[in-house]
């Protein structure tokens, strides 16, 4: 907590103000009838909105303004018959440019705001646009309603939406389309509305085209990756059919490399697509949040906005959520099949163990059982040659004089070096048990 100034010297949070500002940083604009409007909103990364803040500042040189030291969410500028409007968004930078003082016997769309900047200004524009259009608003407050006619002769005679928001206080149409210029045109009666209220009418109206146009982004991907997820399911499928019904034995190791390279490739494509889709869903809420905001009368014969952008908009979207939710799904399929492919590998690395310890287990029952026989070997070995050593020593005594039976008592000896040798044989084997018991219950 902080100590902020105030009449009652309270402890303030220090992020009360900036969660206060952030209520009011992009305010309603009043716009009077008539008016023209120009928007574009420019898509830019990281560095290009940097550049987009420079071009900016650049553009309040040429109007002979001091330009602002940092950068905002929100800019205005009054250049006298000329008003410009900065917006920095998440994905995008938005300029809308309002013309107050109008021709009224020029084309309302050809005399619109752009021709009142700087030259090269727009075309020098960092990022790429992802809307641009025209709005025309007339003052049709104490005038007949104008003639469809009319209307249409405005947007090239193509085919038009119209309706009539705020409950009938205004008439707006356009196409939904790029005209000629390579922009597109609203068209708005103001028949009842006061100047602030158009000016939230006009700012809805902007902020459908946008996020629209923003929603659609994904629809490319979708189709893109909803033929390769096609493919991708029929591999799978074929992949876990070999698993379940083929009777001949599998090499193991060249499916799971298969499943390991679906699993990439989907993960791939989850990494592109998943923001994308997400922000389409957060779009497509904007736009129905703004339609319903318009308060749409029909005009006889026409669609409205909203009527236009359900059927047009929802399948969009839903196209992108069913392509999210099939790499999702599939992505699922592939963990449980390289699961049981695991598992698979890792039962035939046990059986093959348990035939390595299974043979191994014999090798030392040989072993054993030719351990035993040397041992027996060596006691005879031993033996012999200890029964040797004893007859040298006999006749040596006998030959100092000593007479007694020679045979006899060489005999005699035999049994009784046969069972000495075998007693410490048995005693030297016990002692390397204990030991190597001793050392396996030590690792224990």
């Amino acid at each position: 907590m902080e100590s902020v100034h105030n009449l009652y010297g309270l402890n303030v949070h220090p992020m009360r103000d900036e969660l206060y500002a952030e209520l009011h940083s992009r305010p309603f604009q009043v716009l009077m009838s008539p008016a023209r409007v120009s928007y574009l909103a420019v898509m830019s990364n990281t560095a290009e909105k940097a550049q987009d803040f420079d071009h900016f500042c650049h553009l309040f040189s040429l109007k002979n303004l001091t330009p602002p030291q940092e950068d905002g969410v929100c800019f205005d500028i009054d250049c006298g018959p000329l008003r410009i409007r900065r917006e920095k968004h998440n994905e995008f930078i938005s300029y809308t440019f309002i013309l107050s003082e109008v021709d009224l016997n020029a084309d309302p769309f050809k005399d619109n705001a752009f021709k009142y900047l700087p030259s090269d200004w727009l075309s020098s524009l960092p990022g790429t646009v992802i809307a641009a259009f025209h709005v025309a608003v007339e003052d049709a407050r104490n005038q007949v309603e104008p003639d469809l006619s009319v209307a249409k002769s405005r947007f090239e005679n193509m085919r038009l939406i119209g309706s009539r928001p705020q409950h009938g206080d205004a008439q707006v149409w356009t196409s939904f389309q790029v005209h000629s210029d390579g922009c597109g045109r609203f068209l708005i009666y103001n028949k009842n509305m006061s100047d602030s209220q158009l000016g939230r009418m006009v700012k809805r109206i902007v902020e459908i085209e946008t996020y629209r146009l923003m929603a659609l982004l994904s629809l490319t991907l979708a189709r893109k990756y909803s033929a390769q997820l096609a493919k991708m399911d029929e591999q799978l499928a074929d992949t876990t059919a070999r698993l379940s019904e083929s009777k001949e034995k599998l090499d193991e190791q060249a499916i799971l490399c298969e499943l390991i390279d679906m699993a990439a490739w989907v993960e791939a494509a989850r990494a592109r697509t998943t923001f994308r889709f997400s922000a389409t869903m957060a779009y497509q809420e904007l736009v129905l949040a703004r339609l319903s905001e318009l308060k749409e009368d029909e005009v006889s014969g026409h669609l409205t906005m909203t009527e236009f952008m359900t059927r047009r908009l929802e399948p969009a979207v839903r196209t992108c959520k069913t392509t999210g939710e099939h790499l999702e799904n599939l992505s699922r399929r592939i963990d449980r099949v390289s699961d049981m492919m695991r598992t698979r590998v890792e039962l035939s690395i046990e059986s093959q163990n348990q035939d390595v310890l299974s043979s191994m287990n014999r090798r030392s029952e040989i072993q054993l059982a030719m351990q035993h026989t040397v041992e027996g070997l060596s006691v005879a070995a031993i033996s012999y040659y200890s029964v040797g050593l004893i007859k040298f020593l006999v006749e040596a005594v006998y030959d100092k004089g000593i007479q007694f039976d020679k045979s006899l008592v060489v005999g005699a000896t035999v049994p009784l070096v046969i069972g000495g040798v075998w007693f410490v044989t048995r005693k030297i084997h016990k002692r390397f048990l204990k030991l190597a018991e001793a050392k396996v219950n030590m690792k224990e």
